[in-house]
């Protein structure tokens, strides 16, 4: 597996993306963290660990019903801090920009 297929959206998943393709699912949030929890990922070039990731959803009862379960999850935690720079091309179009690119395409040119 190379590099680019492990990664998404500034999230390198790393050995961790086939751990998810072999989960036994569903798979509540305790039972991932206590099998995985260890599990590697980086975040704009920065080492991380699952149990980090989503820390802020370890004391809620959730149940992850498949890997894009999962990886939904994983990539709603990770937020700003796996995406590009803010307010960059790196990071994708906004619907402000493209809005301002529907009017120039209406206007004409002097």
């Amino acid at each position: 597996m190379s590099d680019d297929d492990s990664r998404e959206q500034g999230v390198e998943f790393g050995e961790f993306e086939e751990t998810m393709e072999e989960i036994d699912y569903p798979i509540d949030n305790d039972e991932l963290l206590e099998q995985y929890g260890d599990a590697e990922l980086e975040l704009s070039g920065e080492p991380t660990t699952l149990s980090e990731v989503l820390e802020p959803v370890q004391d809620e009862e959730q149940t992850y019903e498949s890997e894009e379960d999962l990886e939904t999850m994983i990539m709603n935690m990770v937020g700003d801090d796996a995406v590009g720079r803010e307010g960059y091309s790196d990071r994708g179009g906004s619907a402000e920009s493209e809005g301002m690119d529907e009017e120039r395409d209406g206007q004409e040119s002097f």
